[in-house]
């Protein structure tokens, strides 16, 4: 989808079309990619409630059309009752219930922060009621239940339906939402109109904060309304890189940006442009366990870092790590941190602001916990965290944990802003190799790009194997070109949610914009 520039225009791409109609219609009403982008995770907040929402936390990428990028981490910290001691008896942190609702929501503070930064294009701001209308429509007046939905619900059923306020909340006849039928979210359409009444502060420092309190107390969760009530935002440099066809930003500790960025900062130093799809498939595989390495050594809580993450993706650091990867034969590996439900959007405006997105509740429905009064569903991100002392993942109260969330931008030396993105866990850095080489580095039409058939190295979801996981419509030579190189192959279904949503947007140098979307998901790229 094209649009020229010839009057005020503007795009959006989510996973679910409600999301982009929601961008779009703030675009034409006037807004601009920040408002059109908090539109959509409030929209998506309700009509995709397994993959992300108002309990989760989210990270901004921010293209301004001149200038430096800007990062956004709205993701929270662990409360400050969760210690060691109230783990007494587990060998990890559970992924479900009460003990895995551990961490504060910072999702809702990263549309406040992006909300204030100053742009001066956006002389006459849009209300917040009017940002988050079509979100409280939806939740009270009803969806249709999506496929993914539905698929969801029903695989995590078990570990779910127990857990409090969940089957009140996503089982509302005491089973399964049938794809299709209609999905009322009352309390949650309550709690929107509450933050469109008193602002977004509310979710911290204001009623809707006594309220969510209340209920982590009743529920005994380790989060207290001392944790609500410091957490903050935080705005920063994003991390980048320096390609042969441009620059290429992503997001700083505590998440993998650094995988994402070292990935194609490996691979520039191999010629991609001349790789068949096995070679493509395994040279990008090999630097992502090489990647994976340099994450799973350095990355966690940013003011515990012993490393500057920058310095990590010097060229001569990566250049000595491509050497090591052997055209011929895959490199053993260890093991991933596994798949993870998120949200990838993208939204630019007709001033070249562009913005990439990320919003998560974790996995599936998170923590299941529903607070009460609220219809929030609260995230389950601090089940990254280890309960063995010493480790670099080591719990502690008030210490972010570590986040796969990582959206992406580049600036390319032909002129073009892309952002870009998707969601799954280890999934998402590989996804994001695979679009911007196919598409930027191979030539590959936008669209094309996203659609072609792809891979993940480590675990999708119920899953313990490290395999790697091809989508079926891989030919039977790339398929068996890279079993010989030693990869040990499994075949997913043709189009495979487990490698992830994906989408992208390219502002080209004459002000056109194109989207694509995934046939993956219940998205689309919407503009006018």
């Amino acid at each position: 989808m094209i649009h020229s520039n010839r009057a005020p225009f503007g795009m959006a791409v989510t996973p679910h079309h409600l999301a982009s109609e929601s961008a779009l219609a703030v675009l034409r009403d006037g807004g601009d990619a920040i408002e059109a982008m908090v539109a959509a995770a409030a929209t998506i907040a309700v009509v995709y409630p397994h993959m992300n929402g108002l309990g989760g936390d989210g990270f901004w990428l921010i293209m301004p059309p001149q200038g430096e990028p800007i990062a956004i981490d709205a993701s929270g910290a662990a409360g400050s009752l969760a210690d060691i001691g109230f783990y007494a008896g587990e060998k990890n942190i559970p992924h479900r219930g009460v003990k895995a609702a551990l961490t504060v929501a910072g999702t809702v503070s990263g549309w406040s922060a992006a909300l204030n930064i100053p742009r001066e294009q956006n002389n006459r701001p849009l209300s917040l009621a009017r940002l988050l209308r079509d979100a409280i429509r939806y939740a009270a007046d009803g969806i249709p239940v999506t496929q993914s939905q539905m698929s969801a619900t029903r695989a995590k059923y078990a570990e779910l339906v127990t857990q409090p306020g969940f089957a009140q909340t996503f089982l509302p006849t005491g089973e399964v939402p049938r794809t299709g039928s209609r999905f009322t979210q009352p309390l949650l359409a309550n709690t929107l109109c509450m933050l469109a009444d008193e602002g977004l502060d509310s979710f911290y420092r204001g009623s809707l904060a006594r309220k969510l309190a209340q209920g982590m107390s009743q529920l005994g969760m380790p989060v207290t309304a001392d944790d609500l009530n410091q957490h903050r935002a935080k705005r920063q440099l994003p991390l980048q890189i320096t390609h042969q066809h441009g620059e290429i930003f992503n997001m700083p500790p505590p998440t993998q940006g650094a995988v994402s960025l070292a990935i194609l900062g490996i691979t520039d130093h191999l010629n991609m442009a001349q790789a068949d799809d096995a070679l493509t498939v395994h040279r990008l595989v090999e630097a992502t366990k090489q990647a994976f390495s340099l994450r799973d050594r350095y990355i966690t809580d940013p003011t515990q870092m012993t490393e500057t993450m920058q310095r990590l993706l010097e060229p001569d650091r990566l250049a000595m790590m491509a050497e090591k990867i052997d055209d011929q034969r895959a490199a053993p590996w260890g093991s991933g941190r596994g798949p993870g439900d998120t949200v990838w959007m993208g939204t630019i405006d007709s001033c070249g602001l562009a913005v990439s997105f990320i919003q998560s509740i974790y996995h599936e429905f998170g923590s299941g916990v529903v607070l009460p009064d609220t219809g929030i569903v609260w995230q389950n991100r601090g089940a990254a965290f280890s309960l063995q002392p010493g480790h670099l993942l080591a719990l502690a109260p008030g210490k972010q944990p570590f986040h796969t969330l990582n959206p992406a931008a580049a600036r390319l030396n032909d002129g073009r802003t892309m952002v870009y993105g998707s969601m799954g866990g280890d999934g998402q850095p590989q996804t994001q190799a695979a679009i911007f080489t196919r598409h930027v580095v191979q030539g590959l039409a936008l669209q094309e790009a996203i659609s072609a058939p792809r891979w993940l190295l480590g675990r999708t979801w119920g899953q313990s194997s490290d395999s790697l996981k091809l989508e079926g419509r891989f030919s039977a030579a790339t398929v068996a070109a890279l079993r010989a190189r030693g990869h040990e192959v499994e075949i997913l279904p043709d189009f495979s949610e487990a490698v992830g949503h994906a989408g992208a947007i390219v502002r080209h140098n004459n002000g056109m914009l194109e989207g694509a979307f995934d046939p993956r998901s219940n998205g689309s790229a919407a503009g006018f």
